[in-house]
C-alpha cells in the first residue's frame, strides 16, 4: 500500500470524491466550447479556486481540469502539441492545493474518453488509444497526481487501453463508465459486464464504478448491479446533481443539497466506498453530503423502491441487464464531464 489512495481506503470507511468541474468552471466565465484545460496555463487562480472549493466543502480527493487533456480531443483546438504542459500543469496546481489542505487529500489525475470511436465502427486502434491515454498520464504524473482516474468511458476497448497506459506510466489508477442509456453505457456494457472487465484486466483499477450518466437514482441502480456481481473492489459512485433544466440559455441542475445528502448516505449503504458528484455538484452539494455521511448511521443496503422514493423514479424501466433492455445507442458522445 504505497499509495495514498490505498492507505486512505485502509483507514476510512468511505471517501468523499469533489464535484463537477465544468458547471463551476462556467460559473467563473468559461465559454460554451473553449477547452477547460487551457485555464491551467492561462487562468490558474480560477482552477486553484476549483480545487480549493472541494477542499473546503469536505473533499477527501478531487480530479484534476484535465478531462479533455488527450491529444484527440485537444486536437480540436489545434492543441494536439500541449497535452503535457496542461496535464502536468492541472496536476501541479492540484498537488499545491491538496499539500495545504492540513489534512490528507488526494490529487486524482482526470483523464476522460478520446471522442473516437473504436475499430472497425471508427478509426480508433488499440495501440493509439493506449499512446494517447499513456501521453497524458506521463504529464499528470509529472505534475504530481497520486492516482489517475480514467472518467465517463462507454467501451470497453477504451477502458483496457486506459488501463495499459497506466500501467506503462507507472500510476495506480480508478476507473468509471458512464451508464446512460437503459442501463448501459453508449456502447452497450452493463453494469455486470462492467464488473467482469474489470477483474479481468491484467492491471486491474484499485476501485471502479459509474460517473455522469442521468440522474442519482439511475446511477445506484447501477451500483446495485456491480454489488450483484459480486465484486469485492472497491466501488464508485459520482451521480449528477439531479436532472438538466434548460434555462434562459444555461442548463440548471434540480438537485439540492438535501438530494444530494439523501444520495449519499443511500450510496454507503448499498456499499459504495468512494462517493462524489458529477455534473451540477457545488461546493454546497459537497457539504451537504459531507454532513449527512458523517451524522447518519449506516443502514441496510436500499432497495430500488427505496432509492426512487428518495431520489426520484429511474428514466427507464430496465436496469439493462434483462432481456428487455433494448438495442444500446451507438452514437459518438461529445460532451465533457459536467
Amino acid at each position: 500500500m504505497t499509495d495514498a489512495l490505498s492507505r486512505m481506503l485502509a483507514e476510512r470507511d468511505w471517501i468523499l470524491l469533489d464535484g463537477a468541474t465544468g458547471t463551476n468552471l462556467f460559473n467563473m466565465g468559461l465559454g460554451s466550447g473553449d477547452p477547460p484545460e487551457f485555464w491551467n496555463i492561462e487562468k490558474p487562480d480560477n482552477i486553484r479556486a476549483l480545487y480549493r472549493g472541494a477542499v473546503e466543502a469536505g473533499s477527501d480527493l478531487f480530479l484534476t481540469n484535465s478531462f479533455g487533456g488527450n491529444a484527440s480531443r485537444l486536437k480540436l483546438h489545434q492543441a494536439q502539441g500541449r497535452v503535457r504542459e496542461l496535464n502536468e500543469a492541472a496536476a501541479s496546481l492540484g498537488r499545491e492545493i491538496a499539500d495545504k489542505a492540513g489534512r490528507p487529500v488526494i490529487v486524482a489525475g482526470s483523464v476522460g474518453p478520446t471522442g473516437d470511436i473504436f475499430e472497425p465502427m471508427g478509426t480508433l486502434t488499440h495501440a493509439s488509444a493506449v499512446e494517447m491515454f499513456h501521453e497524458q498520464a506521463e504529464g499528470l504524473k509529472a505534475g504530481g497526481a497520486d492516482v489517475l482516474w480514467i472518467e465517463t468511458i462507454s467501451a470497453p476497448e477504451e477502458y483496457r487501453a486506459a488501463a495499459e497506459a497506466a500501467r506503462l506510466a507507472g500510476m495506480p489508477w480508478c476507473g468509471t463508465m458512464s451508464f446512460d442509456t437503459a442501463g448501459r453505457t453508449m456502447m452497450g456494457t452493463t453494469s455486470a459486464g462492467m464488473a467482469e472487465l474489470v477483474e479481468k484486466l491484467p492491471n486491474p483499477p484499485l476501485a471502479f464504478g459509474a460517473n455522469c450518466g442521468v440522474g442519482a437514482s439511475d446511477l445506484l441502480r447501477t451500483v446495485l448491479g456491480f454489488v450483484a456481481a459480486g465484486s469485492e473492489r472497491p466501488i464508485i459512485a459520482k451521480g449528477n446533481a439531479g436532472i438538466p433544466k434548460y434555462h434562459d440559455g444555461h442548463i440548471h441542475y434540480d438537485g439540492t443539497p438535501e438530494l444530494m445528502g439523501e444520495y449519499a448516505v443511500l450510496a454507503r449503504d448499498a456499499g459504495v466506498r468512494l462517493i462524489g458528484g458529477c455534473c451540477g455538484t457545488m461546493p454546497e452539494h459537497l457539504r451537504a453530503m459531507r454532513e449527512a455521511l458523517e451524522s447518519r448511521p449506516k443502514g441496510p443496503r436500499p432497495s430500488l423502491e427505496t432509492i426512487s422514493d428518495a431520489l426520484g423514479g429511474f428514466s427507464s424501466a430496465s436496469d439493462g441487464t434483462g432481456d428487455d433492455s433494448g438495442p444500446a445507442r451507438r452514437e459518438r458522445r461529445g460532451g465533457r464531464r459536467g
